[in-house]
């Protein structure tokens, strides 16, 4: 993580087949284009490498998840079960939609907790929205067990896990309908980008026209297409899927890497016995994205983050704890409901409970766990190197605290 590390000739060879006929649009000018169509031709890799029926590409992962509720019919008055660790496009697109967001606690796994899951349940809830976290998953069985025992939606928010797997099934797959962000830093990146995908085709039907402000898509005129629904402007441009068609079919290579840095990293990091790791359901299926660790206390995690700041070695360890982006602890903006437009009624009921909600069982997940990234450039001898770097932070805030000698 992530693919811009791999840029090279490929990408730059599918970025100039768009510039050569200037059409830089994903839909019409067939003429003109020359029989270049990379968004095409990006979705169907996305089907054949994931092994699903249908993609939509869009343009970020935020507009695929709001693309992928609208498909779903989540709307006004609907209760959507998400972590509270996650990123905050996954409320914001609940949010765009009308819908009512409501976060509960992560597990060890760091994602959805399914006993959290269970008692958040009410009779508006419509949709539970795992949010697969630093390149694994959530306990796909429990969840989708609850869904079956009352009659929920899955929508898996695969954005930080691609290519990750679930009892050898891709993430993102198994749900009503999945989602994927292509930014700069994920596993692959079009710059910008995301993608609907699902094996349904009413949803993939609903989401190719509401990616373009409704759009059906069925002639070969685009201004004589019939707008079915009101639909918006998600759409991804030639270029930024011209990136990630080449990026793509680095895919296997990427996660080749990753997987073997992680285990690189993680041996070096067992070497101390106060460290311990996410619990993963399906560890074959990991994407080795981040290695997400954990020390006993605190205090102890907090004077490593300090150790490794003042050692200036912080970077790519990420202590989500204090992050502003991925954990609600410092989603302020969300809690006061600070929105640009008006937010319906409900909404408002329910972000005034998320603003005086106990999350004490994330709390205590979350103050004591560190993610580090794995990064694909890094040689065996620099792994070693930064992970001997890490455990002598660690050995240090250990032995201050007498916990080693």
């Amino acid at each position: 993580m992530p693919g811009f590390e791999f840029f090279g000739e490929e990408e730059r060879k599918e970025v100039n087949d768009v510039l050569q006929t200037g059409i830089l649009m994903r839909y019409g000018f067939d003429g003109p284009r020359k029989g270049i169509w990379k968004s095409k031709e990006l979705e169907e890799m996305i089907c054949k490498t994931f092994d699903c029926k249908y993609a939509q590409l869009v343009s970020s992962g935020t507009a695929a998840l709001t693309t992928a509720l609208a498909a779903l019919g989540v709307g006004a008055g609907d209760e959507v079960i998400m972590p509270a660790f996650t990123f905050v496009a996954s409320f914001e697109a609940v949010l765009s939609v009308g819908a009512i967001p409501v976060l509960v606690d992560i597990d060890e796994t760091l994602t959805l907790s399914p006993d959290a899951v269970i008692k958040a349940i009410t009779s508006k809830t419509k949709c539970i929205m795992p949010v697969h976290m630093c390149g694994s998953m959530a306990d796909l069985d429990a969840l989708i067990k609850i869904c079956k025992e009352y009659k929920l939606l899955l929508l898996e928010d695969a954005c930080q896990s691609i290519g990750a797997s679930y009892k050898g099934k891709h993430l993102g797959t198994i749900g009503n309908a999945g989602t994927f962000s292509f930014d700069f830093v994920k596993t692959v990146t079009c710059a910008e980008g995301g993608a609907v995908i699902t094996n349904d085709e009413s949803i993939y039907i609903k989401s190719d026209g509401y990616s373009d402000h409704g759009h059906d898509h069925k002639g070969v005129d685009r201004g004589a297409d019939l707008h079915p629904f009101i639909g918006y402007n998600f759409r991804i441009s030639e270029l930024h899927a011209a990136v990630g068609l080449a990026q793509f079919r680095k895919l296997e290579k990427f996660l080749q890497i990753q997987k073997k840095n992680h285990q690189q990293l993680k041996d070096i990091l067992s070497q101390i016995p106060e460290v311990s790791f996410r619990s993963i359901p399906d560890p074959a299926g990991d994407s080795c994205t981040f290695l997400s660790w954990f020390l006993p206390t605190e205090e102890l995690m907090r004077g490593v983050v300090a150790e490794l700041k003042d050692k200036n070695i912080l970077a790519g360890n990420f202590y989500w704890f204090d992050n502003n982006w991925h954990y609600i602890r410092k989603w302020d903006h969300l809690k006061n409901a600070g929105s640009l437009n008006n937010l319906n009624d409900e909404q408002k009921i329910a972000l005034e409970k998320i603003k005086h909600a106990s999350f004490a069982a994330s709390d205590n997940i979350m103050n004591k766990c560190i993610s580090t990234s794995i990064t694909l450039l890094l040689t065996e001898e620099q792994i070693k190197d930064k992970g001997d770097k890490m455990v002598a932070a660690i050995k240090k805030v250990l032995a201050k605290q007498n916990i080693i000698a």
